[in-house]
């Protein structure tokens, strides 16, 4: 078990739990949110965005198909006092969630290639956006009409196909963070429905 700092909050990280890295402190950077609002975060691994939305005040609902990983976000909730801000269960992208519906919903996708999946926590398929790509099939059945869905992407599996995806799903996106490094560059993207486009909404 490790732990690390996050906005002066010890967080614990349990073995074979995703340790929070550039990408994950990235979008929790960038992640603005209003209180009370409805909040999921997709693949929770040990907690990191969940904790970043509810301490802006955010309703959390927590997920990940890593059985550890629930386990590690209930217990750094409970750490720091937000677990009644902060529910959590074992979900493999969207099929144990109720059809319900989100002002926001976060993901830090795992994004690296590989011919056939080892580890979820950072293998997305064998071009590296297959999980990304999944999971935008259904994030806007999820998101209600005003929400906003921010999520991690790579240059290592490609921005143009993800803005290509983005499109062809009627929604509408901007990019509000990039950070290089020596062999990729991390994007930050806000996607949202194209009615709400004119309007900063978070």
């Amino acid at each position: 078990m490790k732990r690390i700092l996050f906005k002066d909050y010890e967080l614990v990280v349990f073995d074979s739990v995703y340790e929070p890295r550039e990408d994950s402190f990235l979008l929790a950077e960038n992640v603005k949110v209003k209180p009370g609002i409805e909040a999921l975060d997709m693949g929770c691994g040990c907690g990191i965005q969940s904790i970043n939305l509810a301490l802006q005040g955010a309703n959390v609902l927590a997920v990940d198909v890593n059985r550890k990983a629930v386990a590690n976000t209930i217990e750094n909730a409970k750490r720091l006092d937000l677990d009644n801000k902060i529910k959590v269960k074992r979900s493999n992208l969207f099929s144990s969630i109720a059809k319900r519906k989100f002002d926001c919903i976060v993901f830090n996708p795992p994004y690296l290639p590989a011919s056939s999946l080892g580890d979820v926590s950072i293998e997305g398929g064998k071009h590296g956006y297959e999980m990304l790509h999944k999971f935008l099939d259904k994030m806007p059945l999820y998101l209600k009409r005003d929400g906003v869905c921010y999520f991690v992407q790579s240059s290592l599996n490609g921005e143009q196909r993800t803005k290509k995806k983005l499109t062809s799903l009627d929604l509408s996106f901007k990019i509000i963070a990039r950070q290089k490094f020596f062999f990729e560059e991390l994007i930050i993207f806000k996607a949202f429905f194209q009615f709400f486009k004119k309007y900063d909404i978070y």
